[in-house]
């Protein structure tokens, strides 16, 4: 019952049954989006799509940028204040709406000056991507509220909400000759604003509930999340601002062929992200030696489950693009190469960054994502202007990569792991096969 403050803690799901039914779900996602991307790529072509990706680039990356960490602190406090959930639902929708417009605003003033922001955009799928921003920055917030108390279905079925709503309108816009750039960005933030406010009704009538807004668990709320933001940040300066980056120094044209390489690799960042949101609330409880011991045997089975899903990207490259999305992506196809080469960093970024947050060392994670940031960054610049979307394919993948092997380190010093702990064992597939099979029987 809204207000009661009861919370889920106590009556949580399984680890293995929480973990399958979100990876289920990322699969489902991640499935029903490439249909969108699918739909768009082929029907608006390279420069079409490139503005589509541009929309999402602008708004993502920016509303990530306004988050400040509330979303990292939403998570933690929920777990270890129940007492302060329905402040912290309240005190979201007010930062989100503040925030949002801060970054609107700054936004709005940095494209006016410099034109190169939204190269190549319409005017009107600029002011789309700025209105979208406090939408996101909400919906972020209640995802990280819910899953904080275990409420993981609530957020999976948010989160297909908006690809299915994609894959309908713009099938439909497409069989009859009506799609465009412009109702394809609008369906988008459609979709998205859909999930927020499932995600909002949810917390009012099922969870928690709203209640008085408070400035001290805001400020415990900003001091915690602040030191996480610099990571999420920087974190996401590889899969939002090197695609903001490309289509303003190359263009929409060459952002499509990059988007659609981005679409294949993101099947690398299912399992470790599945993998970190259903640990988190477990591992925010724990000690630290018992957090380093969980979260390397689920790295153990991340690493065990994505790397062939890497191999599969660098194998069919050609035909997962041109073959699929046709011939006129085919130059998308070795920048989806090196892009599956950052396997290792994605899943270390991921879980052992997530693990120091949850064990609060937000400050270690964004270091760790902070050196991955300062690659991308430096080399998207340098690599871009000559290589376009393959150049941004490098700086990501070595970014990735110094960031993981960065997150590691301070993981195994900090946590006192044993760094033997994180290397893949022979006997981890089969003892996987093992539980999930009696996962499967006990179903």
């Amino acid at each position: 019952m809204a207000g009661s403050g009861a919370s889920d803690a106590t009556h949580r799901p399984r680890f293995a049954t929480s973990a399958l039914v979100t990876y289920a779900t990322s699969l489902t996602v991640a499935f029903v989006s490439l249909l969108n991307v699918l739909i768009t790529a082929r029907y608006l072509g390279p420069t079409g799509r490139g503005q589509v990706a541009f929309v999402q680039a602008i708004a993502g990356f920016t509303s990530t940028v306004g988050l400040l960490g509330i979303e990292q602190a939403n998570v933690n406090l929920a777990g270890t204040h129940p007492a302060w959930r329905r402040a912290l639902a309240t005190n979201s929708l007010i930062l989100a709406a503040l925030l949002g417009g801060c970054c609107v605003a700054v936004v709005g003033l940095l494209a006016a000056t410099v034109p190169a922001v939204g190269r190549g955009l319409p005017p009107g799928l600029l002011a789309l991507a700025l209105a979208a921003i406090p939408m996101l920055i909400a919906r972020t917030y209640l995802v990280s509220l819910l899953d904080g108390d275990y409420r993981f279905w609530v957020s999976n079925t948010a989160a297909l909400l908006s690809p299915l709503s994609g894959v309908v309108v713009n099938g439909a816009l497409a069989v009859a000759g009506l799609l465009t750039a412009a109702s394809a960005s609008v369906t988008w933030v459609a979709g998205q604003t859909a999930g927020m406010l499932l995600l909002a009704w949810f917390v009012a009538r099922r969870s928690v509930g709203f209640g008085r807004p408070d400035r001290r668990v805001a400020r415990r709320a900003l001091a915690f999340g602040s030191k996480a933001h610099i990571g999420r940040v920087a974190n996401l300066g590889n899969y939002r601002l090197d695609q903001w980056l490309v289509g303003a120094i190359a263009g929409p044209r060459e952002l499509g062929l990059y988007s659609v390489a981005v679409a294949w690799s993101e099947v690398l960042f299912y399992v470790p992200t599945t993998l970190a949101r259903v640990q988190r609330p477990d591992i925010v409880r724990a000690t630290p030696r018992v957090a380093a011991r969980r979260v390397a045997a689920v790295f153990r089975v991340a690493m065990v489950l994505t790397l062939p899903g890497a191999l599969v990207l660098i194998l069919g490259a050609p035909v997962l693009c041109s073959g699929f999305f046709g011939p006129r992506f085919t130059e998308a196809a070795p920048a989806l190469r090196v892009l599956a080469l950052g396997a290792f960093g994605v899943v270390a970024v991921k879980l052992l960054g997530d693990a120091l947050t949850a064990q609060r060392r937000p400050l270690l994670s964004s270091a760790a994502i902070g050196v991955g940031f300062v690659f991308t960054v430096a080399l998207d610049l340098l690599l871009i202007p000559q290589h376009g979307g393959f150049g941004a394919a490098i700086a990501s993948t070595i970014a990735y990569s110094a960031a993981g092997i960065t997150a590691a380190t301070m993981f195994v010093r900090v946590l006192r792991g044993e760094p033997g702990d994180l290397r893949p064992r022979a006997a981890d597939l089969p003892a996987l096969v093992g539980k999930l099979r009696g996962l499967l029987a006990r179903g």
